[in-house]
């Protein structure tokens, strides 16, 4: 596997010596993933291993050639990257769902309370790691155990998520990226960036992220800072960032992933 891990995901951990871990729900087991010096490990801590947890690899070599040679060289440097498919869908949604409105800082502080508030909580090799609460819990909460966390502004999406996932997941499960989009934005407040979020994360292909995030344009900009980007406000970006790969779904998919990667380690 690569040596360079993607963290983006807030249920990464890291620790004061540059170790990372982080807990997962894969099939009906429960994992806890570690990457340290010795490289990357995964042990079912619980359940059954029907359902290892897998990687995207992302290679520098996949760049659209348009792109800004500053960008594509920042990129490169990073090298062959890899980055866990989250294999639980639910979880792909909760966290697209908490990011909403909120800065990234402010969303991985809330989906870590929310998780290890109403979650599963396990030791991990580091310290203790959370797992998102499943959909019927969610069903089952009080409106006020949404504001204790200070997921209010979220409440009616995750609820309207946990009912649209009960009956739907088996469907959505099998669905490629592109289809899963329009799928999840038949969930009332759920629009097409969030959509575009979750998507990418269970499938592990952004090609369909939403390409004007505030993180793809602000690590962009630091990548390549002699590039003259478009303003934060300014709408050309996506249609920009887009244009470099043309048609190609692999090049839109690896600039925006390695693009992801390199902030994850720039933070």
């Amino acid at each position: 596997m690569a040596g360079v891990l993607t963290t983006d995901h807030p249920a990464w951990h890291r620790y004061d010596d540059g170790a990372r871990a982080r807990a997962v729900r894969a099939g009906s087991g429960l994992w806890v993933l570690s990457h340290d010096t010795h490289g990357l490990r995964l042990d079912c801590v619980d359940g059954d291993e029907d359902a290892k947890p897998s990687f995207t690899v992302t290679d520098p070599a996949d760049l659209p050639t348009p792109a800004p040679a500053e960008l594509r060289a920042g990129l490169a440097e990073l090298g062959v990257s890899q980055r866990l498919t989250n294999p639980w869908l639910w979880d792909a949604i909760t966290t697209a769902i908490l990011r909403q409105v909120v800065r990234a800082d402010q969303a991985r502080k809330l989906y870590r309370a929310w998780c290890s508030t109403y979650g599963t909580t396990i030791n991990g090799p580091f310290g203790p790691l959370a797992i998102a609460p499943p959909h019927t819990r969610v069903l089952e909460l009080p409106d006020s155990c949404f504001a204790g966390v200070g997921a209010k502004f979220h409440r009616t999406a995750l609820q309207a998520a946990a009912e649209h996932y009960e009956q739907h997941h088996g469907t959505w499960e099998h669905l490629d990226a592109e289809d899963l989009v329009p799928a999840l934005t038949d969930i009332p407040r759920i629009g097409p960036w969030t959509a575009r979020a979750a998507a990418a994360d269970f499938t592990g292909d952004f090609s369909v992220y939403p390409h004007d995030d505030l993180a793809v344009r602000t690590w962009a900009a630091q990548i390549a800072p002699a590039y003259p980007w478009p303003d934060k406000k300014d709408k050309r970006f996506g249609p920009l960032w887009t244009g470099w790969a043309r048609q190609d779904r692999t090049a839109l998919h690896t600039l925006t992933l390695a693009t992801l990667t390199w902030g994850a380690h720039a933070r």
